[in-house]
């Protein structure tokens, strides 16, 4: 297997990370889940894993040293890692993937009850709050120039906007799905399509 082949998005993001500094696995963990946790997630087994692999390949390079009394290994990226850094980012790359459970079980509301399907919803539209929360706190920390990694902040408005759009999107759907299925009767099975409202969807879908 050749080393493109092996490595992952994962991987590519693990180098990415080491392309701004040199972190412990613990270190890159943490920002995997503060920063890129809310477009690329993955378990923090996995993330342990990948710094690794690019050592292995030769992408990375690892240090020992000693915080205190205990050991720690410290990632860095090596120039094959920045030449193999630099040839992904010229790849288009692929769209993104929708995984949205609680979009799943509005999909099938008429096997479970108009109870279900509201507290689904309400589920829903608090998700995109919190996550706004904390998406709106780090944008208020970079307008004050105090935002970690300042240097980056054109790379980090890109991401933030679609991030704020996406959040404000899933919001809006789930107030705009709970008016419809404030119309429905107690059995969801017997609800009936709002001609009107799917006009307007053609219409947004149109462009």
């Amino acid at each position: 297997m050749s080393r493109a082949s092996a490595l992952t998005t994962t991987s590519y993001a693990i180098l990415g990370l080491l392309a701004v500094k040199s972190w412990s696995t613990y270190e890159l963990t943490r920002q995997m889940d503060r920063s890129l946790g809310r477009m690329w997630p993955r378990a923090q087994s996995k993330l342990y894993e990948e710094p690794k692999k690019l050592v292995e390949y030769g992408l990375a390079e690892a240090s020992a040293e000693r915080v205190g009394r205990r050991p720690r290994t410290t990632y860095s990226i090596t120039p094959i890692g920045r030449r193999a850094l630099a040839a992904w980012l010229q790849e288009p790359g692929e769209g993104p993937v929708l995984e949205f459970e609680q979009l799943l079980k509005i999909f099938f509301a008429e096997c479970g009850t108009k109870a279900d399907a509201l507290s689904t919803l309400a589920a829903t539209r608090a998700w995109a709050k919190q996550r706004n929360e904390g998406n709106l706190a780090a944008a208020r920390t970079y307008l004050a120039g105090e935002g970690p990694f300042q240097h980056r902040l054109a790379q980090h408005m890109l991401a933030g906007a679609f991030l704020t759009d996406f959040y404000a999107m899933v919001a809006r759907w789930a107030e705009w799905a709970t008016t419809m299925v404030n119309q429905w009767p107690d059995d969801p099975g017997q609800a009936t399509p709002d001609r009107a409202a799917i006009e307007e969807i053609v219409r947004r879908a149109t462009w």
